[in-house]
């Protein structure tokens, strides 16, 4: 009933590259929350089983991953007694176009009783959400709803927090035979033509499998990896997948005591990076130096990158690059 909440480390290589050349006495990489929220049954978005309890856990993410079953075994109940990922997603996105299909109709009802007052936002809102209702209506997520050219029509969209507005993509749980031959696995493939088909992202991974890696030591996973055929886990993808879709980006502080990799959006500039490390670092923000963590390696740390000019004295405007290496200066 109660969702679980995995704390993951994001699977960064760089780190460890750019602690060869500081020797830190330890090394702390960036996480992501991963919720494990129970799966919904037709009728949820109705109040069937314990959805609206699950549908309330589903609005407090930030993006949803959905887990489509993609392989064939008669030792493995399906709750229809049948192996097809594109229906179970179908009726997984029903539910959730449901519920957003009555916040729609309530915010439009809302909309047409205020629109004696002449407000442009409520005028908005209504030529928006009848267009929007027929959309959910037809069981496609407000993700994929086309929005007019307005300037406020993407704050009306996020005001109704939608659920099916989140960022969405799809894991594939394959047999352990599929990952090295996709295309030979159908249920991935049709699965693989229905993300496309709405520009969302596609994981491929063997749950079976995935919980052997993880019961080994990790000493031993390298080898078991390679006779697999794989290269590293199946979940780093999806960690990756997941980061990426939340429009994250990772950049580094280097020390003696510790390198550590932080997570700011895409776009963020230098003072907003700094307010992720402290909040004192934002108010008082100076300037950052930065060195792209390919310099910082290929001339062995700070001073020599500075020596060869591959040191950059950054002020407010500047926006942050993934795999940046900063330094901040602030005073408070």
């Amino acid at each position: 009933i109660e969702p679980n909440v995995g704390v993951v480390v994001v699977p960064d290589p760089r780190m460890a590259a750019i602690d060869t050349v500081i020797h830190a006495d330890k090394l702390v990489p960036t996480t992501v929350n991963f919720v494990d929220i129970a799966g919904l049954v037709r009728g949820a978005s109705k109040g069937e089983g314990l959805g609206n309890q699950f549908l309330s856990h589903i609005r407090e993410v930030d993006a949803i991953v959905q887990v489509a079953r993609c392989f064939e075994d008669a030792n493995v109940v399906h709750v229809e007694n049948r192996v097809d990922p594109v229906s179970d997603i179908a009726t997984v996105t029903t539910e959730l176009c449901l519920k957003d299909l009555d916040t729609v109709q309530k915010r439009l009802d809302r909309a047409r009783k205020m629109l004696k007052g002449q407000n442009p936002i409520e005028k908005l809102a209504a030529d928006m959400c009848e267009p929007l209702a027929k959309h959910l209506d037809l069981g496609k997520p407000a993700r994929t709803f086309q929005l007019p050219d307005h300037n406020d029509a993407a704050t009306v969209l996020r005001d109704m927090q939608l659920l099916t507005a989140k960022p969405a993509f799809y894991v594939a749980n394959v047999d352990e035979g599929s990952l090295t031959n996709l295309e030979g696995n159908k249920h991935y493939m049709a699965l693989k033509a229905h993300a496309d088909a709405e520009g969302a992202p596609i994981v491929a991974v063997c749950a079976a499998l995935e919980e052997q890696i993880a019961e080994l030591e990790p000493a031993d996973r390298p080898a078991f990896l390679e006779a697999a055929g794989l290269s590293e886990p199946g979940l780093n993808a999806v960690i990756r997948a997941g980061y990426k879709l939340l429009n994250l980006l990772t950049f580094f502080t280097a020390g003696k005591v510790e390198v550590r990799a932080w997570t700011t959006k895409v776009g963020a500039r230098a003072p907003q990076a700094a307010g992720v490390i402290h909040t004192d670092f934002e108010k008082g923000f100076i300037k950052a130096e930065v060195i792209w963590w390919e310099d910082f390696i290929a001339f062995g740390g700070e001073s020599k990158a500075r020596e060869k000019g591959k040191l950059a004295i950054e002020g407010k405007e500047y926006v942050v690059r993934d795999g940046d290496v900063m330094h901040f200066r602030f005073n408070v």
